[in-house]
Protein backbone atom coordinates (compact mmCIF):
# COMPACT_ATOMS: atom_id res chain seq x y z
CA UNK A 1 0.00 0.00 0.00
CA UNK A 2 1.35 3.43 -0.95
CA UNK A 3 1.83 6.11 1.68
CA UNK A 4 1.95 9.78 0.65
CA UNK A 5 2.99 12.58 2.99
CA UNK A 6 1.80 16.18 2.52
CA UNK A 7 3.76 19.22 3.60
CA UNK A 8 7.38 19.06 4.77
CA UNK A 9 7.76 15.52 6.17
CA UNK A 10 11.26 16.15 7.55
CA UNK A 11 9.81 16.67 11.03
CA UNK A 12 5.99 16.44 10.94
CA UNK A 13 3.80 15.88 7.89
CA UNK A 14 0.73 18.08 7.50
CA UNK A 15 -1.14 14.92 6.58
CA UNK A 16 -0.49 11.31 5.67
CA UNK A 17 -2.52 9.53 2.99
CA UNK A 18 -2.75 5.76 3.19
CA UNK A 19 -5.21 3.94 0.98
CA UNK A 20 -8.49 5.83 0.96
CA UNK A 21 -7.80 7.64 4.26
CA UNK A 22 -6.06 10.89 5.17
CA UNK A 23 -4.77 11.56 8.68
CA UNK A 24 -4.16 15.21 9.51
CA UNK A 25 -1.62 16.34 12.07
CA UNK A 26 -2.77 18.72 14.77
CA UNK A 27 -3.59 22.07 13.17
CA UNK A 28 -3.00 25.24 15.18
CA UNK A 29 -3.69 28.90 14.41
CA UNK A 30 -1.45 30.67 11.90
CA UNK A 31 0.82 33.46 13.05
CA UNK A 32 -0.11 36.09 13.94
CA UNK A 33 -2.51 34.35 16.25
CA UNK A 34 -6.10 35.62 16.09
CA UNK A 35 -7.18 37.06 19.46
CA UNK A 36 -10.19 34.89 20.34
CA UNK A 37 -10.68 31.12 20.41
CA UNK A 38 -13.63 31.61 18.06
CA UNK A 39 -11.36 33.30 15.48
CA UNK A 40 -8.54 30.83 16.14
CA UNK A 41 -10.95 27.95 15.49
CA UNK A 42 -12.16 29.54 12.25
CA UNK A 43 -8.51 29.93 11.20
CA UNK A 44 -7.72 26.29 12.04
CA UNK A 45 -10.80 25.02 10.19
CA UNK A 46 -9.83 27.04 7.10
CA UNK A 47 -6.41 25.38 7.19
CA UNK A 48 -8.05 21.97 7.55
CA UNK A 49 -10.16 22.70 4.45
CA UNK A 50 -6.94 23.47 2.54
CA UNK A 51 -5.16 20.27 3.63
CA UNK A 52 -8.22 18.15 2.88
CA UNK A 53 -8.36 19.67 -0.62
CA UNK A 54 -4.67 18.85 -1.16
CA UNK A 55 -5.47 15.28 -0.14
CA UNK A 56 -8.34 15.05 -2.62
CA UNK A 57 -11.23 15.18 -0.17
CA UNK A 58 -13.28 17.66 1.85
CA UNK A 59 -15.01 18.18 5.19
CA UNK A 60 -18.08 16.19 4.12
CA UNK A 61 -15.82 13.10 4.27
CA UNK A 62 -14.53 13.70 7.82
CA UNK A 63 -14.81 10.64 10.03
CA UNK A 64 -13.19 11.69 13.29
CA UNK A 65 -11.92 14.88 14.93
CA UNK A 66 -10.09 15.59 18.15
CA UNK A 67 -10.21 19.12 19.53
CA UNK A 68 -7.72 20.26 22.14
CA UNK A 69 -8.50 23.45 24.06
CA UNK A 70 -5.98 25.25 26.27
CA UNK A 71 -8.93 26.27 28.47
CA UNK A 72 -12.13 24.22 28.48
CA UNK A 73 -14.03 27.41 29.39
CA UNK A 74 -13.61 28.42 25.72
CA UNK A 75 -15.62 25.41 24.54
CA UNK A 76 -18.64 27.50 23.52
CA UNK A 77 -16.48 29.80 21.34
CA UNK A 78 -14.82 26.82 19.63
CA UNK A 79 -18.13 25.00 19.21
CA UNK A 80 -19.81 28.06 17.64
CA UNK A 81 -17.13 28.18 14.92
CA UNK A 82 -17.34 24.40 14.53
CA UNK A 83 -21.15 24.47 14.03
CA UNK A 84 -20.78 27.18 11.36
CA UNK A 85 -18.19 25.07 9.53
CA UNK A 86 -19.53 21.49 9.61
CA UNK A 87 -22.07 20.79 6.86
CA UNK A 88 -25.43 19.56 8.17
CA UNK A 89 -25.59 15.79 8.11
CA UNK A 90 -21.80 15.40 7.84
CA UNK A 91 -20.59 15.84 11.42
CA UNK A 92 -17.72 13.48 12.28
CA UNK A 93 -17.27 11.69 15.58
CA UNK A 94 -15.56 14.26 17.80
CA UNK A 95 -13.86 14.47 21.17
CA UNK A 96 -12.93 17.71 22.91
CA UNK A 97 -10.44 17.85 25.75
CA UNK A 98 -8.55 20.46 27.71
CA UNK A 99 -4.81 20.19 27.15
CA UNK A 100 -1.68 22.26 27.53
CA UNK A 101 -0.74 23.26 23.97
CA UNK A 102 2.95 23.51 23.09
CA UNK A 103 5.12 26.09 21.38
CA UNK A 104 2.98 29.19 21.57
CA UNK A 105 1.58 30.89 24.66
CA UNK A 106 -1.48 32.28 22.83
CA UNK A 107 -2.73 29.18 21.06
CA UNK A 108 -6.15 28.30 22.41
CA UNK A 109 -7.13 25.45 20.08
CA UNK A 110 -5.61 22.58 18.12
CA UNK A 111 -7.60 20.17 15.94
CA UNK A 112 -6.59 16.91 14.32
CA UNK A 113 -8.83 14.78 12.15
CA UNK A 114 -9.20 11.84 9.82
CA UNK A 115 -11.16 11.72 6.58
CA UNK A 116 -12.04 9.31 3.81
CA UNK A 117 -10.89 9.97 0.25
CA UNK A 118 -13.04 9.22 -2.76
Amino acid sequence: MNIKRLGDPSEISDAVICGNMVYLAGVVPDDPVPPSVYEQTRNVLKQIDEVLEQAGTDKTRLLKAQVFLADIKTFDDMHRAWKEWVPKGHAPARATIEARLVNHPHWGVEIMCEAAIG
